[in-house]
């Protein structure tokens, strides 16, 4: 059963109560506690798709964001996120809810998920192969991982490339794409079926209004994927399309530093690295139309296909 399948009187009045609601996404099991009924509203509309956890043996994480206390309300309200029972960060102003959930996600993952070989990189799959999208801030990457889920991609994950050290094998983790400032009209313009959240202003990253995954991305979370292609990807504005052949060395270099926890691994990721870079083509992107990158993304994996 999914949170939408509860309806939202339900699903809100669970979320909002002391015991919670567990969520399954991707690999893990979340205990969601939201006393925030905007929030809850915006969970129930992007994240409806996502399966009830009841009766998991396991929770991963143990969320909770509050709103402050009832006489701060009306002159600052803010919100705050728990992580079993403390707080990561500092609070953040009340109508900033979601972005701070999301980044309260992130942070879990990031922290307590070394288990797995993490890599900043969004991941899209189609006929069971994968690429793998490594890119800085601002290089472009969320924008067209929102573009490439709406042309018969499937989203993995868009922060998250999660690499399961004993086979190499990508695991789903299909999240909310967070997209900032110029880039929402963007894909509002490329994908008019994209169903984007609400624009939070004055954020500490500027503008941000989230991608909904698509249904189908999360109803197939448990489907891993192979690495297929690394491609890093690089918006310039007005920039002629550019996607050219790179070295493996510089390859794994940009992946290695491109990887969350690739020292807490040490040797295991080394060598994981190494394997996937062999087992990949790979390739640099410079682009500034989402277009003509598509296209060429689409033919690069055809060609390798055939």
């Amino acid at each position: 059963m999914t949170i939408s399948a509860l309806g939202y009187d339900l699903a809100s009045q669970r979320l909002s109560s002391p015991s919670g609601v567990d969520l399954q996404i991707g690999p893990f099991v979340f205990h969601l506690q939201l006393d925030c009924p905007d929030l809850a509203l915006l969970v129930y509309e992007l994240w409806r798709d996502y399966p009830l956890a009841e009766g998991a043996a396991v929770r991963d994480f143990h969320i909770q964001a509050t709103n402050n206390s009832v006489p701060r309300r009306w002159f600052r309200p803010v919100v705050r996120i728990f992580v079993d029972g403390r707080t990561p960060f500092p609070p953040l102003p009340a109508h900033h809810h979601l972005p701070m959930l999301e980044w309260g996600l992130n942070w879990c993952i990031a922290q307590r998920s070394h288990h797995l070989l993490m890599l900043h990189a969004a991941v899209v799959e189609r006929n069971g192969r994968a690429i793998i999208l490594p890119a800085w801030p601002g290089h472009g990457k969320s924008t067209l991982c929102a573009a490439l889920i709406h042309s018969d991609w499937r989203l993995l994950c868009d922060e998250f490339g999660l690499v399961r050290p004993e086979d190499g094998a990508l695991l789903p983790l299909p999240r909310l794409i967070p997209l900032k400032n110029e880039s929402i009209e963007v894909i509002r313009s490329f994908a008019p079926s994209a169903h984007i959240g609400p624009s939070f202003y004055g954020t500490r990253k500027g503008t941000i209004a989230h991608v909904r995954p698509p249904t189908e991305s999360v109803e197939r979370m448990h489907e891993t994927a192979r690495p297929g292609w690394f491609v890093f990807p690089r918006w310039v504005a007005g920039s002629p399309l550019r996607l050219e052949p790179m070295l493996k060395s510089e390859a794994f270099l940009m992946v290695a530093t491109n990887a969350f926890n690739y020292e807490v691994l040490g040797q295991t990721s080394f060598e994981l690295v190494g394997r996937m870079v062999d087992a990949c083509d790979c390739y640099s992107l410079v682009y500034s139309d989402l277009d003509q990158a598509i296209r060429a993304l689409d033919e690069l994996t055809r060609t390798a296909d055939d």
